[in-house]
């Protein structure tokens, strides 16, 4: 008779999960001789653990599960979501400086030119959960463009579009104002493809001026100063969770 046994991961995955570094830290710490498994150092990334059963310690002390933190930012334009650019660009992290916190990685992203609210979690199997178009809460996006639109180029944004083989869909878009040469929509989305609103709104002739996001699932931005963050209450992840 066969019996159930704990998965095996590497023990860089291991230690991510754990919430105490991202997958590509936690490698270059077993690269650098600081993991142990069993009391025996590793470097190998991909040496593999069962998480609860092998003892796995980085830098002398046990790896284990850190409490979950979520917190919310309100992304300036012109940062780029990454803790390291390889072109020397300013980075969303810069915006903790000084900041006692743990390891947080990002929630999804949130292109350069974009703002608005960003999540950071410590916490990668929950941040997928909420990142997942499938399980994850919509994401609500105010949009400033440069054309004023009557009610038949709404409904064809609505449509969605395929752009270079993709096809990019909204759960919703409404005109919140209008001047006499641009405005402002709200579009909901349930995923998030790479550049999706400005290469959708392009498909449909229209230049994005501003995108800012707004909300997640019913998390909104409020009136969070720009470049400011703050740890989101267990109530407000519960209530993330739920609408995932």
């Amino acid at each position: 008779m066969s019996v159930e046994r704990t998965p095996r991961h590497g023990v860089a995955r291991a230690i991510s999960k754990l919430g105490l570094g991202s997958r590509t830290q936690a490698a270059a710490w077993v690269r650098e001789g600081r993991v142990r498994v069993d009391g025996r150092v590793v470097r190998d990334p991909e040496f593999p653990v069962r998480v609860g059963t092998d003892r796995v310690e980085v830098d002398g002390r046990p790896a284990a599960a850190r409490e979950r933190i979520v917190v919310m930012l309100n992304k300036p334009r012109g940062l780029v979501t990454t803790a390291r650019d390889e072109r020397g660009r300013a980075t969303v992290y810069e915006c903790f400086a000084g900041a006692d916190l743990p390891w947080l990685g990002p929630v999804g992203r949130l292109d350069r030119a974009s703002e608005g609210l960003l999540l950071l979690a410590n916490d990668p199997a929950w941040a997928a959960t909420i990142t997942d178009p499938a399980t994850g809460p919509t994401k609500t996006y105010h949009v400033q463009v440069d054309r004023v639109p009557d009610a038949t180029w709404l409904a064809a944004v609505a449509g969605g579009a395929t752009d270079a083989g993709e096809r990019l869909e909204v759960n919703a878009v409404r005109l919140l104002r209008a001047g006499t040469r641009n405005a402002w929509l709200e579009i909901v989305l349930d995923e998030g493809r790479n550049r999706h609103l400005r290469r959708l709104l392009a498909a449909h002739g229209a230049a994005v001026l501003r995108l800012v996001r707004v909300a997640v699932g019913g998390l909104a931005l409020g009136d969070l100063p720009k470049g400011a963050w703050r740890r989101l209450t267990d109530a407000e992840i519960a209530a993330l969770a739920r609408s995932a």
